[in-house]
């Protein structure tokens, strides 16, 4: 199956690049480019993509605020976006995740882990491992409001499932946290994704977003929140 991409950079030449890097790959095909948020949005209005690339720092609108767009008003089965950042812009990388974007990864990437991180992504997963997730978060704690507000649909989880949420907030692996609760990690997989069909969330990076919205982890923490 064709991957179908569209590239969102307010440089000509970074565009460029990228689309002879994607081109080349017989999975891969660029279907448009977009200069801004704003055009990208045009853009995927006309063409069917399953993975955006999306810059941060564009003019007329940002990377931030074109993923929030797009995903609260993506369908089933719509594009997923990966971030590119570099090493100053983690607080805008950690905004885009909480706007729906699957992951990002710094623009001095190798080729194969941008060909790797678009095929994970359309996959379905995340990009972002778990504990560089955790290190994100901890270090942008402020970002996440005034304090924890206990999510309605956190009811729905079992009592399970909301361990396995827990130690997936903690930056744990599938394998770790299978070790942690003497479980296969085949079992741990299918947890997690029942938590996400449950709680509505496109990967685990918005799963460890919601946690800690939600006060069921706290920044710095190396356990789930007591009271």
């Amino acid at each position: 199956m064709t991957i179908r991409v569209v590239i969102v950079d307010d440089q000509a030449l970074v565009r460029a690049g990228f689309r002879m890097v994607l081109d080349s790959q017989p999975d891969l095909e660029v279907v448009g480019e977009a200069i801004d948020g704003a055009d990208a949005l045009r853009v995927l209005d006309r063409v069917p993509a399953d993975v955006v690339v999306m810059d941060i720092r564009m003019p007329t609108m940002d990377g931030v605020e074109a993923t929030r767009r797009l995903c609260a008003n993506r369908p089933a089965g719509g594009p997923r976006v990966l971030v590119l950042t570099t090493f100053d812009t983690e607080a805008d990388a950690f905004a885009a995740l909480r706007a729906g974007a699957s992951g990002f990864l710094l623009k001095n990437v190798p080729p194969e882990e941008l060909l790797t991180a678009i095929r994970v992504v359309a996959g379905g997963d995340s990009v972002v491992a778990p504990s560089i997730t955790r290190r994100l978060l901890d270090r942008f704690a402020g970002q996440l409001g005034s304090g924890p507000t206990e999510n309605p649909r956190l009811a729905q989880l079992t009592d399970r499932e909301r361990e396995i949420l827990l130690l997936v907030a903690q930056g744990l692996a599938n394998a770790e946290i299978a070790a942690r609760v003497h479980v296969a990690e085949a079992t741990v997989k299918t947890h997690v994704g029942r938590i996400l069909a449950k709680l509505q969330l496109r990967d685990r990076v918005q799963a460890v977003v919601l946690a800690y919205e939600s006060g069921l982890v706290t920044p710095g923490a190396e356990g789930p929140r007591t009271t």
